[in-house]
């Protein structure tokens, strides 16, 4: 698992790799969003783009699962699928890019937004994200899925401190404590 300092190229890649969702799903994705943590300037990260699709209906996923696949995304079945499907790409680890597929103005969509934008706006809860990600990368090889599941996992209490912040609208710390669900956002 690779933490690394941001690059100022992301964000043109996720504008090149947005073109091309945007016209394999014309009609489909109402916004897409660059999230996760190469969508916030100067923050540390995996390098792989995290991408936001939001669509009116998430099932039935045949709408935009086959235009997704012809794009060269895998999608990865998972117990989230009826909140939030997840798509990777290339098949194989390690990914360039990862799309997440959720409901337009639905809890994950804005969540993952409400994150995002907290971190772009309080830069010392960027700096202390990106440490817990170097720690949690050093603890987790990522060679495996269960590697990767488990780094993941270990973010979820500080996410979903932040979400809560930011939702609240308050200055606090994310030590401060809270909960709520929350996903990596643009």
């Amino acid at each position: 698992m690779r933490v690394v300092p941001y690059d100022p190229r992301w964000p043109a890649d996720f504008d090149e790799e947005r073109a091309r969702i945007r016209a394999a799903l014309a009609g489909i994705a109402v916004r897409i969003d660059h999230n996760g943590s190469t969508s916030v300037p100067g923050l540390a990260a995996k390098p792989i783009i995290d991408i936001q699709i939001s669509v009116d209906r998430l099932h039935p996923m045949h709408r935009y699962l086959p235009a997704l696949e012809r794009l060269g995304y895998v999608h990865l079945p998972h117990a989230d699928d009826d909140r939030c499907p997840f798509f990777h790409r290339p098949a194989e680890w390690p990914h360039t890019h990862h799309v997440h597929v959720v409901e337009a103005g639905g809890e994950e969509e804005r969540q993952t937004l409400a994150f995002r934008d907290y971190l772009r706006e309080h830069p010392e809860t960027a700096r202390e994200y990106a440490e817990l990600k170097r720690d949690l990368a050093a603890a987790h090889d990522g060679l495996t899925a269960e590697s990767r599941e488990a780094y993941a996992a270990a973010k979820t209490s500080f996410v979903n401190r932040v979400v809560t912040m930011a939702l609240r609208g308050t200055e606090d710390r994310p030590d401060s404590g809270g909960s709520g669900q929350a996903v990596e956002s643009k």
